[in-house]
């Protein structure tokens, strides 16, 4: 058999995103907090990139003088030509306002950047292993206990329990120790504030925080003890029986262990909560919805530099500064032109949001309707997949509130009235018939399921159990049992437990 390697030329076609527009998209996509820090990251990149904080008026004077006529051979007159046209552009781009960010209000212009910043700068807060030092180091406490006591705050977690076995200290520190300093050190750590710390599981964290003083810490102790499975499972009975109490005592001081913290150190957690900039804002003029673009007004308003205008049309630099004074021009093209693509793609997206759930600002939750991104995108003739981006992680402020863009794309069924009905607002209407409850007789899933049929919203009583377990909202039994304990706590002298 003759064997052999030969090429064979073939045409195909496939699609291949360009660099434009994978940017654009790339941009479309970004939160505005994370689009100021690229666009930042930008002006440091390039250097024909400005902020308007540092163009110069003056450049647009030397700008309108004469270009010097120079002698270039036939390859670099082609060069030059090209250059001249990006010159012109730099003009054309800078007059052309609306390819950049809206112009910031008068008093948001004469304000002070550095100041606003730091007014914005949230406060450091202490850590939680800082607040148990703190308390540690104005006790007297010296030599190796001191250090025994530092070495298990250092090996308490977020929760505020220790995280190791004290064994494994003492490993560490063996020179230092004695499983009865060690013992005596945890004793100090489980004296300090928060109450509860420095516990190796949750039985010992409640026994913590019980009052030695109260005439029921023996019960109360016992049934944490051994008893904790009973409790989360409500057998009162079964504990009642075990104890030979009176069944509504031991529901009393269940109740109590009930509001002690199964995560002292959640107080201390250094966790952040997310800072959440709107990107559009809604206001109600005149019976109107107006939608504003409030996140333009941080944005840093960029321009292509004018420094560079001499090289250009040929007044020093030679050819391969030029080209790369002609690749960086055509960087920052891209860019602005992307961040005006958003701002134009963001504020129609916003609008037809508004026009499509005008029921929901006027009305609330119970009349948002069902909508689809294709619904919006169908509408503005361009793809579903550009709605997700221009929606994704962006926050739109309306007269109620603060939403996420993609809360107001919901799915939903047909009702009795052959309507469409949102799941947000079917939601709405089980925590109102939950609130609306008599609280001794709370309904459960079937009842509130009988009652949105009433109401005509045919939902199974499986999907009221979903969405009342998405809204945290516990079942009958739980709610009916949460009720008998508050009230039962009322009618009790219950100051022993204070």
């Amino acid at each position: 058999m003759n064997m052999r390697t030969t090429l064979s030329p073939q045409l195909r076609q496939q699609t291949k995103m360009s660099p434009q527009m994978f940017q654009s998209l790339e941009i479309l996509q970004l939160p505005m907090l994370e689009l100021v820090a690229h666009v930042q990251q930008e002006l440091i990149d390039n250097p024909l990139l400005e902020d308007e904080k540092d163009f110069d008026e003056n450049e647009q004077e030397e700008n309108e003088k004469e270009p010097m006529e120079n002698e270039f051979n036939d390859k670099e007159k082609q060069e030059e030509d090209k250059f001249k046209m990006l010159g012109e552009m730099i003009d054309e781009w800078n007059d052309y306002d609306s390819l950049t960010s809206r112009k910031r209000s008068d008093a948001i212009a004469e304000r002070d950047r550095k100041h606003e910043a730091l007014e914005n700068t949230p406060e450091k807060t202490i850590s939680f292993g800082d607040y148990l030092s703190g308390q540690l180091s104005v006790m007297e406490i010296e030599g190796s206990l001191l250090e025994i006591c530092e070495n298990i705050i250092y090996h308490i977690n977020d929760s505020g329990y220790l995280a190791c076995h004290l064994g494994e200290i003492m490993e560490a520190i063996k020179d230092l120790v004695s499983q009865e300093l060690a013992n005596e050190a945890l004793e100090i750590i489980q004296s300090l504030e928060p109450v509860g710390v420095g516990a190796r599981d949750l039985k010992e964290c409640l026994i913590l925080q019980l009052d030695k003083r109260n005439t029921d810490y023996n019960i109360a102790n016992e049934i944490i003890s051994n008893y904790l499975e009973d409790v989360e499972k409500e057998k009162y009975t079964s504990i009642a029986k075990k104890f030979g109490y009176n069944l509504e005592w031991i529901k009393n001081v269940i109740a109590f262990i009930k509001t002690l913290n199964p995560k002292p150190g959640s107080l201390f957690s250094n966790e952040q909560l997310p800072y959440i900039t709107p990107d559009a804002r809604v206001d109600c003029v005149e019976g109107k919805y107006e939608v504003t673009l409030v996140g333009d007004n941080n944005l840093p308003r960029i321009y292509i530099s004018t420094s560079y205008r001499d090289v250009l049309n040929g007044n020093g630099g030679d050819l391969q500064t030029k080209r790369y004074i002609r690749k960086k021009i055509e960087s920052a093209k891209w860019l602005i032109d992307s961040i005006e693509q958003r701002r134009s793609t963001l504020y129609k997206v916003s609008l037809k949001i508004v026009e499509m759930q005008k029921g929901f600002l006027e009305e609330g939750v119970l009349s948002l309707r069902t909508l689809k991104m294709k619904d919006v995108a169908d509408a503005l003739g361009i793809h579903a997949s550009t709605v997700s981006r221009a929606t994704a992680h962006k926050y739109m402020q309306p007269p109620k509130g603060i939403f996420e863009m993609k809360y107001f794309f919901t799915g939903g069924f047909k009702n009795a009235d052959g309507n469409i009905e949102s799941w947000e607002a079917t939601k709405e209407k089980v925590a109102k018939i939950i609130k609306e409850e008599d609280k001794s007789n709370p309904l459960n899933d079937e009842e509130i399921a009988a009652k949105l049929r009433e109401m005509g919203s045919r939902v199974a009583r499986r999907t009221v159990a979903k969405y009342r377990e998405s809204m945290k909202i516990s079942s009958s039994r739980k709610r009916r049992s949460n009720v008998i304990s508050f009230s039962q706590a009322c009618d009790t002298n219950i100051t022993n437990y204070g």
